[in-house]
């Protein structure tokens, strides 16, 4: 059982996600090459903590036919701002919880136990439209684990729609507002001067240093791998 703040749900939610979710043939032949592209550069958030099946290339295809599925719906509702900020706070809502980063990412929870859970935590949270029913429907599909890669998906469509560039940023400790204004103007610079849009995330255990992800390019400046690289170097001396 979840434990916590997040009680079951008492009834299961209304099955009127799936259908709003659904995108016809011509919704599905709109896609274009941007939208491709963007969900294909984008990473999973690093904060989440990878599923061991995050890499594969299934979970990968599961995670943008959803993205792009919402993102349509999204935008033909002219609901994109208010998805996005949902998803970002359904995201902050499982970063804060250990028990809701374990319901959303084992495999052990029934598909049943899962639905009872997230409509709760979706309903006091103030949750609701295509955002809900994504996350309801991912549940049902015993695909709640790939959430992540939806939502990355998601803002990478989204990115691409205002012709921005979206970068996973993680770091020792939280930014400073001078230190973010920095880094976007930097990543500016790499990418041609699209606006970017940062995904912050905080991992102590990095002890210093920046670990920031633009599409398929990583650029690790954290001293926890300069001490792993320092350490197999020191062993290949002897």
């Amino acid at each position: 059982m979840l434990r916590g703040s997040y009680p079951y749900a008492r009834t299961p939610p209304a099955s009127g996600g799936a259908s709003l979710l659904r995108r016809t043939p011509e919704q599905k032949a709109e896609q274009n090459q941007g939208r491709a592209e963007a969900v294909n550069l984008c990473p999973s958030e690093l904060a989440w903590g990878s599923s061991p099946l995050t890499e594969s290339t299934i979970v990968t295809g599961v995670a943008q036919r959803y993205a792009g599925a919402l993102f349509d719906l999204a935008l033909d509702a002219g609901a994109v701002d208010q998805v996005a900020a949902d998803l970002d706070a359904f995201e902050g809502l499982v970063k804060e919880s250990a028990d809701l980063k374990r319901l959303v990412m084992s495999p052990v929870f029934a598909a049943e136990e899962q639905i009872r859970a997230i409509s709760a935590v979706l309903a006091r949270a103030g949750i609701g439209g295509l955002a809900a029913n994504l996350i309801r429907l991912a549940a049902q599909n015993r695909r709640l684990f790939a959430i992540p890669d939806m939502i990355a998906g998601y803002r990478a469509l989204v990115a691409a729609h205002r012709g921005e560039a979206t970068a996973s940023v993680v770091s020792a400790e939280p930014l400073s507002d001078d230190q973010v204004a920095a880094l976007k103007d930097a990543l500016a610079g790499a990418t041609g001067g699209r606006q970017v849009k940062l995904v912050s995330s905080v991992d102590p255990s990095l002890i210093g240093g920046l670990i920031v992800k633009v599409g398929s390019r990583m650029i690790d400046t954290s001293l926890k791998t300069k001490l792993t690289s320092l350490k197999v170097a020191l062993k290949e001396v002897r």
